[in-house]
């Protein structure tokens, strides 16, 4: 793998319902800013995005958000940013996101998240990019989903191989360890029955 300079964060535009969302929110984007990692996420100034983005910058790091036009009108663009790029569809979004970035992040969140990561793992599985993908697994918010992965392999829809694409872990640091050393899979989603 590559070095990693940039990370991408996926987390939740709520802050949720226990505090210590917003406490890890804070924790790990005051590890990416004072460790010189680039934050790069969705661009908005509320819930945990707003979090991590405040404690990457107080930390004296770099963000960039990437924001979709209709979601900036609603006044929910960060406006202290190091860079703000607007653009014109959520599939835009997720795209300049992750040719910005060389990891990838999910924190808790809702719908957009679990999709922004689901996307950003079946890209690698298909092929479109070799870069890691972790799970903060804050609180065991991610435990549900990490079975229902390991339900998908023994049920034969997701190779193990591919299920290893998917870290996790409770401590920034330790996350970022993870994402570094990270080897990509050789093996691809099978595109022909006989190939397993």
């Amino acid at each position: 793998m590559g070095t990693i300079k940039s990370i991408a964060v996926f987390c939740g535009s709520s802050s949720g319902a226990n505090p210590i969302y917003e406490q890890k929110a804070i924790e790990l984007g005051a590890y990416l800013g004072a460790n010189g990692f680039h934050l790069v996420y969705g661009g908005g100034n509320i819930g945990l995005m707003g979090k991590i983005a405040n404690a990457a910058l107080d930390a004296g790091g770099e963000v960039t958000g990437v924001l979709p036009h209709f979601l900036n009108k609603k006044e929910v663009g960060h406006v202290a940013l190091s860079k703000l790029i607007l653009v014109d569809s959520m599939h835009e979004r997720k795209q300049k996101i992750e040719q910005l970035s060389d990891a990838f992040i999910a924190m808790p969140g809702g719908f957009g998240t679990l999709e922004e990561v689901s996307e950003m793992l079946t890209w690698a599985q298909l092929g479109l990019h070799q870069k890691p993908i972790g799970l903060y697994n804050i609180n065991g918010f991610y435990n549900s989903l990490l079975t229902q992965l390991d339900v998908m392999v023994a049920e034969g829809f997701l190779k193990l191989q591919n299920r290893a694409m998917v870290l996790e872990n409770v401590d920034p640091s330790d996350l970022i360890d993870g994402l570094k050393s990270y080897t990509p899979v050789s093996v691809l989603k099978w595109l022909k029955p006989d190939q397993s």
